[in-house]
């Protein structure tokens, strides 16, 4: 039976083998934190008028993951929805921007890319302490662990296709058409890219890192003479998606905090870091036999991305992954910068330092060889 055919056959059978898996929430929700609290009342007077269907008073859970924008569950009767919001206190220059999040999930609606609902913006702080948007509350299945423990083989092999066929999907998007031409600069991604996140990482540095030092320095070498431009996503992995509880079928791309227009190869080498990387919170496919899981190696799943996007081949390869990993570094290092002010949204920001210098040091040594 050909691969092609082994996925229809997946995708047939998820009546029968997905029943035991339960549906659960995009993330589990907690009472809202502390230092995340706001105003209910508040929120709920100014969405009574613009949001269909929030008639009384809102209930408000906080969802426990995520590092970056804090991120509430909002229901009111049978009603539910999805608020994210710029986190408190003194932000980085250009983080946390909600308004570009917004904005991205509205111009992909109908674009085949599948994303939340987007219902409504608010740019005044005065009313939750900053600013905030609201989409639909999507339910579905959410994988943190990339080596999708419990299900069958064609299932994990189903969903990883999936998975890249959105990715290709999203790099053909015609931003230019969905309203996105000025949502980032054409051309020279790499140069501007390398300079800003060494910028973020040098304003929350807390440690000397030399690895770190290294790969910034040789990445500003390295950079490929070739120039191509998409609308990217920026974080594109496997626990940023909500899936159809029975079928290998995404639901919604979550989390476009970082989404630009660049170089969709810095997508792939990101979604592809899994395959070399220990993940202090989400597990990694480094080391292990893939085959009898039914996961792709690296190879072929950079291989069916090829095919969908109608490319040859992929030169440069140690480059794409070490600055994908080097911008990992740089994100978590501000994830914990925050942790250390105590306004970051998650309690295990204050775990990301350990990983920063473990990224810095496999960066430098994927660049090497």
């Amino acid at each position: 039976m050909s691969p092609a055919r082994d996925l229809d056959v997946a995708r047939a059978s998820f009546d029968s083998v997905g029943k035991y898996h339960r549906m659960t929430h995009p993330e589990e929700t907690i009472p809202v934190r502390s230092a995340h609290a706001f105003d209910s009342a508040a929120l709920q007077t100014w969405l009574a008028d613009r949001l269909e269907g929030c008639v009384g008073p809102v209930e408000i859970r906080q969802f426990a993951g995520g590092q970056s924008n804090p991120t509430f569950h909002v229901s009111s009767g049978e009603r539910s929805w999805v608020l994210r919001k710029q986190p408190p206190g003194k932000l980085l220059p250009s983080a946390h921007a909600v308004d570009r999040e917004f904005r991205v999930i509205r111009a992909l609606a109908g674009s085949g890319v599948p994303v939340c609902r987007a219902h409504v913006f608010c740019e005044d702080s005065s009313i939750i302490g900053t600013p905030f948007y609201v989409v639909d509350y999507v339910p579905g299945r959410v994988f943190r662990n990339p080596q999708l423990p419990g299900l069958q083989p064609l299932e994990r092999a189903a969903i990883y296709d999936a998975m890249n066929q959105v990715l290709a999907r999203l790099h053909q998007v015609d931003y230019r058409a969905a309203g996105l031409e000025d949502f980032g600069k054409s051309g020279s991604y790499y140069v501007r890219q390398i300079s800003r996140w060494s910028r973020q990482y040098l304003a929350s540095r807390t440690d000397d890192l030399p690895a770190m030092d290294l790969l910034i320095e040789w990445l500003n070498r390295n950079i490929p003479e070739t120039e191509e431009t998409t609308l990217i996503h920026g974080d594109y992995r496997l626990e940023n998606m909500i899936w159809h509880q029975w079928e290998p079928r995404p639901l919604a791309v979550l989390d476009w905090e970082l989404s630009t227009l660049g170089h969709p190869l810095g997508d792939l080498a990101y979604n592809c870091m899994v395959y070399r990387l220990e993940d202090a919170f989400s597990g990694s496919l480094g080391g292990i036999d893939l085959a009898p899981l039914g996961i792709p190696s690296e190879t072929q799943y950079v291989e069916d991305y090829c095919r969908r996007t109608g490319r040859d081949r992929i030169e440069n390869w140690p480059f794409y992954m070490g600055f994908s990993i080097f911008r990992s570094a740089s994100i978590l290092q501000g994830v914990y910068y925050r942790g250390l002010q105590g306004n970051a949204s998650s309690e295990r920001a204050l775990q990301a330092g350990k990983s920063v210098r473990m990224l810095a040091e496999q960066g430098w040594a994927t660049v090497q060889g």
